[in-house]
């Protein structure tokens, strides 16, 4: 089965899967996705927030009145694809191959996602036009770009508006073998800073007359790698302290740096405030004597659903309709639950297999994008049935 077979030949989830994957929407062009899940929606009867920020269009979709409020939240933007001809067919030209894999950029993370969240609303309404509580959807196209006019503007649109909002499934790849064998229900907290230490440039012969920043930092450095920040805890591994850059000196060989520019992270669980975080590094450094300013930037905080009823439905509905019993994790990187998480709503992750992320030849298995849509359906029967 190729781009070219008739809708009629595919599932309702992949046909909208596939007419969204056309849509080349590298962040932040949306590129007409949201769009076109808002027709689907509207038909629905549900109620309509296009939200723009800066370059970044968003969307804030509400049907019922009263009750909880279950949110899908997701992105339509995409990463680039890379050089068209590493791919064996253009990755903007979706495709069912012959192993049965839905192939193409945003096939995984997370357009396959964003059309099963649409057919099992679609559904679950069908089957249940009068049902109790509330249904929204929250998408971006910011979620793989800065994120800051996506998810986070519009979750401080929600907050000064006094949205209500109790749970959210984000549709973010979470699975890692077989669908449904890991839900994310927390993330950690990502801290990053960019060191810069000030020495005196002077020449390699004359060490005297200069200040190496390079040699003064390395015993703070050492001691930050070294450093036991913490232990995690039954749902977080111990914080972690990682250098990703260091730069330094004119590129001559007899030449003693005045600057040296050290980037780092810290990826850290409930264990830890960022302030902490701060404070504790800031003491190492002055504890070193160094001449130095520290440039911080807080990413995201962690957050952690442990328990309550979407953790409950959620688990029951994978079991449900794949027979497995999902791992909880909190493993990975950031992702827009983090902003989400602020409303103090019960925040998951639930999508297909993440082994192609971002990678050539993006691909997920078609049929699971229909059994995640059955999940995503069995997951609205028992919190609102």
């Amino acid at each position: 089965m190729s781009s070219s077979d008739s809708p009629a030949s595919l599932s309702p989830t992949l046909d909208l899967a596939m007419e969204l994957m056309r849509r080349p929407s590298v962040t932040p062009d949306d590129a007409g996705c949201q769009t076109l899940m808002i027709e689907r929606l509207e038909r629905l009867g549900f109620r309509i927030q296009r939200l723009a920020f800066g370059e970044v269009e968003n969307f804030w979709a509400v049907r019922g009145h009263h009750g909880p409020v279950l949110a899908f939240a997701g992105h339509t933007d995409v990463v680039p694809s890379g050089p068209a001809a590493q791919w064996d067919a253009p990755p903007f030209e979706p495709r069912i191959n012959a192993a049965g894999e839905l192939c193409g950029r945003g096939a995984a993370d997370m357009k396959g996602s964003l059309a099963a969240m649409v057919t099992a609303v679609e559904r679950f309404v069908a089957a249940h036009p009068d049902h109790p509580g509330q249904l929204a959807f929250l998408i971006t196209a910011d979620e793989e770009g800065p994120a800051v006019d996506g998810t986070r503007a519009v979750v401080e649109h929600l907050r000064e508006a006094h949205e209500r909002l109790d749970y959210c499934i984000v549709g973010e790849p979470s699975s890692s073998e077989r669908l449904g064998d890991t839900i994310k229900n927390g993330r950690r907290g990502s801290l990053g800073g960019v060191l810069h230490v000030h020495g005196v440039q002077g020449h390699v012969a004359y060490p005297h007359m200069a200040r190496n920043p390079i040699h003064e930092a390395a015993p703070a450095l050492d001691a930050l790698c070294r450093e036991h920040w913490d232990d995690g805890n039954a749902f977080f591994p111990a914080t972690s302290f990682q250098i990703s850059n260091i730069r330094s000196g004119t590129g001559a060989t007899n030449v003693i740096p005045g600057e040296l520019e050290v980037v780092f992270n810290f990826r850290h669980s409930t264990e830890l405030s960022h302030e902490t975080l701060r404070q504790r590094t800031e003491a190492i450094l002055d504890a070193h004597g160094l001449d130095y300013r520290l440039d911080w930037t807080l990413n995201g905080e962690p957050f952690l659903t442990d328990h309550g009823p979407l953790i409950e439905a959620t688990v029951a509905g994978v079991e449900s309709v794949t027979g497995l019993t999902p791992t909880l994790s909190t493993a990975g990187g950031t992702s827009d639950g983090r902003f989400i998480a602020t409303l103090g709503c019960q925040v998951v992750e639930l999508g297909p297999l993440n082994a192609t992320i971002h990678k050539v030849n993006e691909r997920v298995r078609a049929a699971d994008l229909d059994t995640l849509s059955r999940v995503y359906e069995t997951i609205l029967v028992r919190l609102f049935t």
